[in-house]
Formats: structure tokens, C-alpha cells, sequence
């Protein structure tokens, strides 16, 4: 075979390699957006919460009742005159919360990841678009109760260089 035929033939096979890599990144990338609902505008109504340990929290984050994802974080803001974050929540429409639910930020593991669980209370009442809830607990900073422990443990610990009782 001529030396320009075979220069062909690897043109080919590499161009439609390529196009095969490409087809199927964006297959990836289509299955990707389509189950972690990306770009899908979350509904339903807004209520706030306000904290003073946020940890990890930020925009986007999941909400979750009974660890059923119910809604996201829409925003986060610090509030001037109380120097709380005030956290913009989106429950999903079809959820209805009582007025005295609760909310606590949360960790999925040791290794990160955070997200805002509620924890409807037995109130008749519901809240509404717009309201507050009233009970809230803030994240836990582990680095900060790991410290405390050490510390607590080098309080604790006997003076060797105290003489001993018989």
C-alpha cells in the first residue's frame, strides 16, 4: 500500500476515535446533570433559619427530613445587627412543616460534606412562605470538641511529680 493511503487510514481511525471519546463525554456529562439535578430550579416556598456555626454550609446544600432530600439551601447571609447567618431555606412545595420544626446542620461523614436536616415538630399550625424557625442547632465543629477533649484529658491527668499517699 501507498505510504499516503496508510497516512489516511490513521487520520480516520484517529478522527473517529475521537469522536467516540467526545460522544461519550457528553453522554456522561448529560446522565450527570439529569440525576444530581443540576441547573433544575428548586421550588417550593422559602423559609429562614438563623445560626451561629454554620461549619460547612453553603448554597446548594441539601435539605433533609427523616434524610429524605425535601429541599436546598438558597442562600446564606449574615445578619449586621446580630452577627447570625441567616439561612435562606427552599422546602419543597409539596412538604408542609409545622411551626415548631426544628433544624440542625449536620455532617454526611468525618471526611466533609454538610446539609441542613429538619425535624418537624407536632404543632397544628404550618409555617408559611416568608417565616422563621424558631429552634435551631448549630454545627458541630469537630475540630474544636477534639480540642476540648485533649485539653479536659491534660486537666485530668495525676502530677507525677506530686508525692504519692500511702
Amino acid at each position: 500500500m501507498c505510504k499516503a493511503c496508510l497516512d489516511m487510514q490513521r487520520n480516520f481511525i484517529e478522527t473517529l476515535l475521537g469522536a467516540v471519546v467526545l460522544v461519550t463525554a457528553i453522554l456522561f456529562l448529560t446522565y450527570s446533570t439529569k440525576t444530581g439535578n443540576v441547573g433544575s430550579s428548586s421550588g417550593g416556598y422559602p423559609i429562614y433559619a438563623e445560626f451561629s456555626e454554620i461549619g460547612g454550609l453553603k448554597p446548594g446544600d441539601e435539605v433533609r427530613i427523616s434524610g429524605v432530600k425535601s429541599g436546598s439551601v438558597a442562600a446564606i447571609t449574615l445578619i449586621p445587627e446580630s452577627f447570625l447567618a441567616s439561612v435562606e431555606i427552599r422546602v419543597d412545595s409539596t412538604v408542609k412543616l409545622p411551626k415548631d420544626t426544628s433544624s440542625r446542620i449536620s455532617s454526611e461523614s468525618l471526611l466533609g460534606g454538610t446539609f441542613l436536616a429538619l425535624d418537624p415538630g407536632g404543632e397544628e399550625e404550618l409555617l408559611k412562605s416568608g417565616d422563621r424557625i424558631r429552634y435551631n442547632q448549630d454545627a458541630q465543629n469537630l475540630e474544636r470538641l477534639l480540642g476540648q477533649f485533649i485539653f479536659s484529658m491534660q486537666q485530668s491527668k495525676p502530677d507525677d511529680s506530686a508525692p504519692q499517699q500511702p
